[in-house]
């Protein structure tokens, strides 16, 4: 009983005094869930949203200047067969 009665006394006087209101709690849970998100991400070597976004932006722009090299070789290919 002692143990419960110490633990319920912590309780009460941490909201006798009101540094954990639901904001407070709420808050510090996401803080909390965030960090360990950031952790995982660490963890699997992951991109963020924003380095993926400009990762895209840069295989777009490559892609393009792929394609046009692409076409230029179609055409010197093309105008460099011998008539037979």
């Amino acid at each position: 009983m002692s143990k419960s009665k110490l633990f319920f006394n912590q309780i009460s006087k941490l909201i006798e005094e009101g540094l954990y209101n639901y904001k407070d709690l709420s808050n510090e849970f996401i803080s909390i869930l965030k960090s360990k998100r950031d952790e995982l991400i660490y963890k699997l070597k992951l991109t963020s949203s924003e380095e993926t976004d400009v990762l895209n932006k840069r295989i777009e722009i490559l892609e393009k200047k792929i394609e046009k090299i692409e076409k230029k070789n179609k055409k010197l290919r093309k105008s460099k067969k011998a008539k037979k």
